[in-house]
């Protein structure tokens, strides 16, 4: 019986399988290498995008910030001006509350009582006089009252102490504070208009 040796052919098919499993290995670590390489440029694009919006963002942020600060600045000036506005025109309605104070106060004066001072305290007006009773100072206070330009009649003092005038002997000290005749539906209506500019 003849004898085959399979040794050579053996180790032959072996080699050459080693050396298909090499190339198999070399294609795979190639083939991973390439997948690496392009997973690794797609998420440095989408980096690099998203910094570039990000830039872009925070450009808008800046510019939108500085608008808003001149808005801002607007608005101040916005109110500064509305609030001179507001005293001018309250200056110009109480330009003649002056005129209008002084010829109530003769009208409103009875006989029997003078005036000696009148002080002005923001709306607070403090007059001071003489008067031949308290009844006269009364009277005096009840006109006040009707005037329409002065209201709430507050007497401070009254007494009988004036020895250098016999006929005025009686000295009274009165507030009063002034107001416009329609002054309520005045000041709403300013509130209404200062209330709808805003």
């Amino acid at each position: 019986m003849a004898r085959i040796n399979l040794l050579p052919w053996r180790a032959e098919r072996r080699s050459q399988r080693q050396r298909q499993f090499a190339m198999m290995m070399l294609g795979a670590a190639v083939l991973g290498l390439l997948v690496t390489f392009g997973i690794v440029t797609y998420f440095s694009d989408r980096i690099e995008n998203q910094q570039v919006r990000n830039n872009t963002l925070q450009n808008e942020i800046a510019q939108l910030e500085i608008q808003i600060k001149s808005i801002e600045d607007l608005e101040t000036k916005k109110a500064s001006l509305l609030q001179r506005k507001l005293v001018i025109e309250q200056l110009q309605a109480n330009r003649s509350q002056m005129v209008h104070l002084f010829d109530e106060l003769v009208r409103t004066i009875p006989e029997g009582v003078q005036l000696g001072s009148i002080k002005q305290n923001g709306d607070q007006l403090t007059l001071e006089g003489v008067s031949q009773s308290s009844a006269r100072v009364s009277t005096y206070m009840r006109k006040l009252e009707s005037s329409g330009w002065m209201s709430k009649p507050d007497l401070k003092v009254i007494e009988n102490k004036n020895t250098e005038n016999k006929a005025l002997p009686y000295v009274f000290t009165l507030q009063v504070t002034l107001t416009k005749p329609g002054g309520d539906k005045d000041d709403e209506d300013t509130d209404d208009a200062v209330g709808g500019v805003r």
